[in-house]
């Protein structure tokens, strides 16, 4: 399920920055991990599922769903001083680069044989925090029910404030008895498959960033780009004219 996205953007590359220790782990199991929202650090997430509702009649509704959710943060900002800083504080962290489709297509394949499960794509909304409780009634009927599309719409919604990360999100539910007990839900990939690009911090030397590439190289054989990325770089040749003219 796409959510957010026009069929134009199914093609459109996602990128999410991550430890090197992560990468490596990537690689090595050959798994891709989900978080429960809960985990994530803004309090506002998944607050729409914690919610006790009160339906028509009276009654208050309490859900455990949020229990059964797991979610992955990517961005669309292909450039961004504020990712970089976040996200790689000891200038090691990697950018890893795929599309929107195959990143679905890698789940729903992953648990092709696996029921009771649903899978969705989307891009996030931001809004301000009274349109938040606005969109979070909306999640329900007057009876307190909600579908597929309404629950993981409801982990498309975040603040203003976090604008700046332009973020598309992969959830994954899983209904199977006994489920939502880990903090944590992974699926196989093919990381080689997966990832089309690797990405080293802009603040890297070029002899720092050409040692980092032979060590991802060496521990995980990737044979795709592995570059170091040039926002920071100043424009070749570059001349200013500050004759005044009369």
């Amino acid at each position: 399920m796409y959510l957010n996205l026009d069929e134009q953007d199914f093609e459109k590359y996602i990128y999410r920055t991550i430890p090197l220790k992560r990468l490596f782990q990537l690689f090595d199991e050959n798994q891709n991990t989900l978080v429960k929202p809960s985990l994530w650090e803004d309090t506002f997430e998944n607050f729409v599922l914690k919610t006790k509702l009160i339906n028509e009649k009276g009654n208050t509704v309490e859900y455990n769903i949020h229990e059964r959710m797991y979610g992955q943060c990517w961005t669309q900002e292909k450039a961004s001083d504020a990712m970089w800083r976040i996200y790689s504080q000891d200038k090691r962290a990697v950018r890893i680069r795929t599309k929107i489709s195959d990143l679905l297509d890698s789940i729903c394949i992953a648990t092709i044989d696996q029921d009771n499960c649903d899978h969705c794509i989307g891009k996030v909304d931001y809004l301000r925090e009274a349109e938040l409780v606005t969109r979070a009634r909306k999640t329900f009927s007057e009876t307190g029910t909600i579908t597929f599309g309404g629950l993981f719409s409801s982990l498309l919604i975040k603040r203003r404030a976090f604008k700046h990360e332009n973020e598309v999100r992969l959830m994954f539910c899983d209904w199977s008895d006994g489920a939502g007990t880990e903090d944590v839900f992974k699926y196989k990939i093919n990381p080689h498959e997966l990832i089309s690009q690797m990405m080293l911090d802009p603040r890297l030397d070029k002899h720092e960033a050409e040692k980092l590439k032979s060590e991802i190289r060496t521990r995980t054989g990737f044979k795709g780009d592995i570059k170091r990325s040039l926002l920071y770089k100043l424009p070749e040749n570059l001349t200013m004219d500050v004759k005044t003219k009369i």
